[in-house]
């Protein structure tokens, strides 16, 4: 595919949204990626990267193996992660911090955008189709209501972890910050990460690299082989995601790390029986604006693959 200099800053806008979402607990960039129309090339360039590609580097040259690996791409989407992911990060946990209500609207009127675009990919809806739905829903829901599973710090939980997390990033509504809390690791990656613990920080990456390659490729064929039935899949993820990010939580159980409060476990309640101000009406302006977003969003992606 032939791009412009255009073309590959708005990739780069793109990334920079998926980097955003993955910054709060709860997001995926994964959604970002499926309503922004890179979801399916993402996924099929990360799959196409294997040892073949340096071996055609010493055969045909650094230019082919460039162009074969789709790396103007990759290049151009993981600069925009990193780029927000860095820029945004201490800007997001302040104002998670000191406006959650207003920050958790917005998500989740994002999201719930989400639902209506990413279904409106589905080509059939059957009986089989709203099952399928419900299921993954009702998956994803169970999946975010989890109890957080006991720590550890053995390397090869570390690797798995990071397997499974990397998994979770790019699969449109689940979180992998949120596995990682849900795993029990997110405390000791944190730390490994805070004390430059490199030992820890490379098994965790390795872990993040096999499990990204390997659930690519299981993605890229069930898109290959299961279109449809994939994305009424990937559209329940989403749907049931919404729970983990309902604006209004009760904390249930919160641990400190490098002296900030992480929240480990939580549950949703009414604005009614939320301790503190609920600010209604500033989720419903919040949460259209999110809704808005994402209706902005798809028609921007839509006018660009045209």
């Amino acid at each position: 595919m032939q791009r412009t200099l255009k073309d590959y800053f708005v990739l780069l806008i793109k990334g920079m949204a998926m980097g955003a979402a993955d910054v709060v607990p709860g997001v995926s960039g994964g959604t970002i990626a499926l309503i922004s129309g890179i979801y399916q090339e993402l996924i099929e360039t990360i799959s196409n990267l294997n040892i073949g590609l340096i071996k055609l580097w010493k055969k045909e040259g650094f230019k082919t193996f460039w162009h074969t690996s789709n790396a103007n791409f990759l290049l151009a989407i993981v600069g925009g992660i990193f780029i927000s992911a860095l820029s945004l990060m201490n800007l997001m946990h302040y104002l998670l911090e000191s406006h959650p209500i207003q920050v958790w609207a917005f998500f989740f009127g994002l999201v719930m955008a989400s639902v209506f675009f990413i279904g409106k990919q589905v080509r059939k809806w059957t009986t089989f189709s709203v099952i399928l739905l419900m299921c993954s829903a009702f998956a994803a829901y169970f999946i975010t209501s989890l109890n957080t599973f006991g720590s550890s710090n053995s390397l090869l939980f570390l690797f798995i972890s990071g397997a499974i997390a990397i998994c979770a990033m790019i699969l449109p509504g689940i979180s992998g910050s949120f596995i990682l809390v849900l795993l029990g690791s997110y405390a000791t990656i944190s730390t490994a990460i805070h004390n430059l613990e490199l030992k820890k920080i490379l098994v965790f990456m390795i872990g993040c690299a096999i499990g990204l390659l390997s659930f690519s490729k299981l993605l890229k064929w069930l898109f290959l082989k299961f279109r449809n039935e994939t994305l009424v899949i990937l559209t329940g993820f989403v749907l049931g995601s919404l729970n983990k990010i309902w604006p209004w939580k009760k904390v249930l159980e919160s641990v400190e790390i490098n002296n900030k409060i992480h929240i480990i476990k939580d549950a949703s309640v009414l604005p009614s029986h939320f301790q503190g101000e609920p600010y209604v009406m500033w989720a419903i302006i919040f949460s259209l604006l999110g809704f808005c977003f994402i209706f902005g969003l798809e028609k921007f992606a839509t006018k660009d693959n045209e």
